[in-house]
């Protein structure tokens, strides 16, 4: 091989292996706030999130920040000191917020900051009602971060019993901030009582309890039966009374239906008749 083809090979292979350490020394440096853990106190201070491009090799645009990976709207700035401020955390403003920077002619830069708290319960249902036999979906759903560890228990005054998907007729099913029980075919003897769901992350735990209620198969008819009753109830009120009459209420059949005739007529008659005999 001719010597200066040599030289050219092994320029190009010393290019390759300092590629990546010029582009990494070329890279854009951004100095971003630490973790925060919000408190669960309402009101807890104003919490603030700060960016600084420290360090930019190629021309530089304009920054904004995302939460979640999504861009959080009216955050976009040309400065290089950016700032995101929460003026009331609660606990569903925690999440992964980034703030991201774009260049001319260079792929954007970004830092991420980790806002964390406990999870908080915000939806749940209170009481389930059904009838044996059917089945019964209870649930709950959180805001909080990082996303909390769910479980569901059964809560019998102080103690409890863990539930999980090995009995076969319960079915727990878990997505980041939502949790759902399912119960099938439900038994009156043993599945009523109260469930009690928890979400556990690093920063603490919350828990929230549902009542569930299992009528017997007969409960449809009750309102049809208590009728029925009542119509029987009046029937033989009814009977009895009728039973119990007075006499003086009972028209005699040896009585005369009409008007009794007195003696009065009879003596009219004798006074007309002296009269006439007189003259």
């Amino acid at each position: 091989m001719h010597p200066n083809a040599v030289m050219l090979l092994a320029v190009a292979l010393l290019g390759n292996l300092m590629l990546p350490f010029i582009s990494a020394q070329n890279e854009p440096k951004i100095s971003a706030s630490d973790q925060t853990i919000l408190s669960a106190d309402s009101s807890s201070k104003p919490v603030t999130l700060q960016c600084n491009l420290t360090t930019a090799h190629t021309p530089y645009q304009e920054s904004f920040w995302m939460k979640n990976g999504k861009e959080i709207s009216n955050t976009r700035t040309e400065q290089r000191n950016t700032v995101y401020r929460i003026t009331k955390p609660r606990a569903d403003d925690s999440g992964e917020y980034m703030c991201v920077y774009t260049f001319d002619m260079a792929p954007n830069a970004n830092a991420t900051i980790e806002v964390k708290a406990k999870p908080d319960i915000t939806g749940h249902k209170r009481s389930e009602n059904k009838n044996e036999g059917e089945n019964a979906m209870m649930y709950c759903k959180s805001v909080g971060y990082p996303h909390p560890t769910w479980t569901w228990r059964k809560v019998d005054g102080t103690s409890y019993t863990d539930i999980d998907n090995s009995t076969g007729r319960f079915f727990i099913t878990n997505r980041d901030n939502y949790t759902e029980l399912n119960i099938l075919n439900l038994d009156i003897t043993t599945d009523p009582g109260i469930y009690e769901c928890n979400a556990t992350n690093v920063i603490g735990n919350t828990a929230e309890t549902t009542i569930l209620r299992v009528r017997s198969h007969l409960a449809p008819l009750w309102p049809f039966l208590g009728v029925l009753a009542e119509i029987i109830i009046l029937v033989v009120i009814i009977v009895v009374y009728e039973k119990r009459k007075r006499p003086d209420d009972i028209i005699d059949d040896d009585e005369p239906v009409g008007p009794m005739k007195t003696n009065s007529t009879n003596n009219h008659k004798d006074k007309n008749i002296r009269q006439r005999n007189t003259k």
